[in-house]
């Protein structure tokens, strides 16, 4: 076996963090290992090294293999900009725009190009990890599909299946999902996973052994719930709730709100700030919901002009006028940063042109051809530290160079902005901007250690809990004879 897909009963059961897993825990047994994704729906991206787009899970299954991402990775990217309109990215660059209406018949041509990636990693690597996207089992999305068993059968790929019981209704999903698929399709389902659980594995019980019986499946192995300090892909599932979202320590002395507009992009770019001990952070949807912040975040936007109509509806600029006259912080990071300069001027590229908030003294051109760069350099403000992330934005602004990272800053120096994600990653940058807005406790650690930290903890549990039996087919591969 040198290919495996990971299938999921739905969307956020845990498909790119077994992905991940998987991939860790082969890299360490001295395994040529790679992932892979066919199509990717997310507005979570990151820039590969051969100056491309995929989305942000396979940058991180990469970096468990001890990898720099490429497009090959995930081949297919869509970016949803509207209900009924999505970004097209193939092979890491914008070629068009799908329709919903279209969405079954157009991606089905492009088939052919997922292959070649695939086949490509092929050649490079001893083993593929293959993600799966949402559920393989839903009907209308089954005619044209690329993403599950489409690929699979034509790619000839086992699958495992996984479901996540902390969600609720794992047997059900599990059992459901493989009676809504074809003989064919359930003989290439070689074995489930349940994922997420807490508590002891004995409260299973016949539970299990009834799931093996009715899906004459083997069970890989019961995950459980740990903790880990892994991006979130799929943003519905972190700050889309009523309520804000809060991350971080609860008994926080630095607080921090996020503004989470419908086409938040590149969420991600606070996880590093929610990882250190004395910071609050919260994902908010309503201006009620804004204070206490010490900080308020603007993050990235699929569609910068429609999100920031969003704010003004909702009634946040009174309340961020109010945050700045009390003495507070407003960063905004690649469109949210827009949105807080003079004027967005976009002449089709997203749709429409707004004159925005007017804090920073910038205007902004969307550009029909996307910027998309990897940066690993020194900045120059506050002071001179290892810089590392990257942009995708289709507009331009004139940056102030000797501001780097940051392209602009208000002259009363508490509102700031940047066009590059991954902003926070370095911990010395980190702490140094921190203290500069206020905040003197940072524990200056490089959100990369704590994501490889992570990786192994899963790995680890990985380890221990996936039958060994069903690894066989990877031991060829290993530098230590079989897997443990």
């Amino acid at each position: 076996m040198n290919t495996l897909m990971i299938q999921g009963t739905a969307s956020g059961v845990g498909k790119s963090m077994l992905v991940a897993g998987l991939c860790r825990l082969l890299a360490r047994n001295g395994v040529r290992v790679a992932p892979f994704k066919p199509q990717n729906m997310s507005n979570n991206a990151a820039v590969t090294a051969d100056g491309g787009e995929i989305g942000r899970a396979q940058a991180l299954q990469a970096l468990a293999c001890g990898l720099t991402p490429t497009v090959d990775m995930n081949p297919v990217l869509i970016k949803p900009e509207a209900d009924h309109q999505a970004q097209l990215i193939v092979r890491g660059q914008v070629v068009g725009r799908l329709q919903a209406s279209r969405f079954r018949e157009d991606r089905i041509a492009l088939l052919d190009t997922v292959l070649a990636s695939f086949n490509t990693l092929k050649s490079q690597y001893d083993v593929i990890i293959v993600e799966g996207a949402g559920s393989p089992a839903e009907p209308n999305l089954r005619q044209g599909d690329i993403a599950n068993m489409g690929f699979a059968e034509v790619a000839d790929v086992p699958v495992w299946l996984v479901g996540d019981i902390n969600r609720g209704g794992v047997f059900a999903a599990l059992t459901g999902t493989l009676d809504l698929l074809c003989a064919a399709e359930r003989s290439r389902v070689q074995a489930l996973l349940i994922n997420g659980f807490r508590g002891s594995r004995g409260l299973l019980g016949d539970a299990l052994e009834w799931l093996e019986r009715r899906s004459s499946k083997p069970i890989a192995g019961v995950i459980p719930w740990l903790p880990l300090d892994l991006p979130e892909e799929d943003a519905p599932f972190r700050h889309q709730s009523p309520s804000p979202l809060r991350l971080g320590d609860d008994n926080g002395i630095f607080h921090i709100a996020v503004i989470a507009y419908p086409r938040l992009s590149n969420h991600d770019d606070i996880d590093p700030l929610a990882a250190e001990a004395g910071i609050t952070l919260r994902f908010v949807r309503t201006a009620d919901a804004l204070q206490p912040a010490d900080l308020v975040i603007l993050p990235g936007s699929k569609h910068v002009v429609s999100d920031l109509a969003w704010l003004r509806q909702q009634g946040f600029v009174p309340a961020l006028e109010r945050h700045l006259r009390y003495g507070g912080n407003i960063l905004g990071i690649c469109g949210g940063m827009q949105m807080l300069g003079q004027t967005i001027t976009d002449d089709g590229v997203e749709g429409g042109s707004s004159t925005g908030l007017e804090w920073l003294s910038l205007a902004t051109t969307m550009q029909a051809e996307k910027t998309l760069r990897r940066v690993d350099q020194r900045s120059r403000f506050p002071a001179n530290h290892h810089i590392t992330g990257y942009e995708i934005h289709h507009g331009t602004s004139l940056s102030d160079a000797t501001l780097f990272p940051f392209a602009a800053r208000s002259s009363d120096g508490q509102v700031w902005g940047s066009y590059l994600h991954g902003l926070f990653e370095q911990g010395a940058f980190r702490r140094a901007w921190l203290a500069e807005i206020g905040y003197t406790h940072s524990d200056g650690c490089d959100q990369q250690s704590r994501t490889l930290a992570s990786l192994d903890l899963l790995a680890d549990a990985l380890t221990r809990e996936l039958r060994p039996d069903l690894l066989q087919g990877f031991s060829s591969y290993c530098a230590h004879g079989l897997l443990p």
